[in-house]
């Protein structure tokens, strides 16, 4: 049986962070903000199996900045390794209309999600989830979409707190993806990273108006918003299509060269503006 259609809208920035930098951007968030608590220490994992048509409507419509677009993916959260068919998962569109973010899912069993998407069979549900069953069918018979890339990444999360409410922020890194294999429990995937591993992606979603404090953060720091799709680096990662010139790549920006060891017995030269703190890592 399907869970209970769950709807949210939200705006959200997106910015590049060294990992190296992460750690404090994160120690400063949370003098405001607290831990996500659905989110352990350390993070966790989120795979998303994502549809398109064969070809590849929601990556032209996310290319071409269209008003309305929409993309459907299956979701989960957690270690994919032990994913089975009784695994809990998120059959959800995201769709983006003008610069509002909005997400409609349902929760289902992994099986009864391949059901529905894989196999386009009408799944039982109940009649407030009908509307949603009977969206996601549409779209998958009308433009015959079917799997194209799976995306996952180490997710850290903080929420906020009193007046910012609603307020949330996020830290993705070793952000990955594969273009075949889509069961995502496969036994050991063919995964390769799909923006450099040096790099973290923050995103700030918020419900109305972003906190002055938080642009002020970006602002000392310097961090630059940025345009870039996780689906959209899968494709253009495994040559599916021609790089855009929002692709993400190691060569525009390279990882930092590595410090050299100071000879034995000497303390190593910390950087002046190298965060105090550790835990970058």
């Amino acid at each position: 049986m399907a869970g209970r259609p769950h709807a949210f809208n939200r705006f959200e920035l997106k910015y590049l962070v060294p990992v190296e930098q992460a750690a404090g951007i994160r120690e400063e968030l949370a003098e405001r903000m607290d831990p996500d608590p659905h989110s352990p220490a350390g993070g966790y994992g989120v795979w998303s199996l994502y549809y398109d048509s064969p070809g590849l409507r929601f990556y032209w419509e996310k290319i071409e900045g269209l008003k309305f677009r929409r993309k459907l993916r299956i979701r989960h959260y957690g270690d994919p390794s032990g994913v089975t068919d009784a695994s809990p998962v998120c059959v959800e569109i995201k769709q983006r209309v003008n610069r509002v973010t909005q997400k409609r899912r349902i929760a289902l069993s992994y099986g009864t999600a391949r059901r529905l998407c894989d196999g386009r069979e009408l799944i039982e549900h109940a009649p407030g989830e009908s509307a949603f069953v009977q969206e996601v069918l549409e779209l998958l018979v009308r433009l015959n979409l079917r799997a194209t890339a799976i995306t996952g990444y180490q997710r850290e999360a903080l929420v906020g707190t009193g007046t910012d409410t609603g307020l949330r922020v996020t830290f993705d890194r070793r952000v990955r993806g594969r273009d075949r294999d889509f069961h995502l429990g496969t036994a050991a995937p063919e995964n390769r990273f799909t923006i450099p591993p040096h790099l973290a992606v923050m995103e700030v979603k918020v419900n109305e108006r972003t906190p002055y404090w938080i642009s002020d953060l970006a602002a000392r720091r310097n961090l630059a918003l940025v345009r870039v799709s996780k689906y959209v680096q899968s494709i253009e990662a495994f040559g599916r299509a021609p790089r855009s010139v929002f692709h993400i790549g190691g060569a525009d920006l390279p990882a930092p060269a590595p410090t050299p060891r100071p000879p034995h017995g000497q303390p190593a030269a910390r950087h002046p503006h190298a965060p105090v703190k550790a835990g970058a890592q």
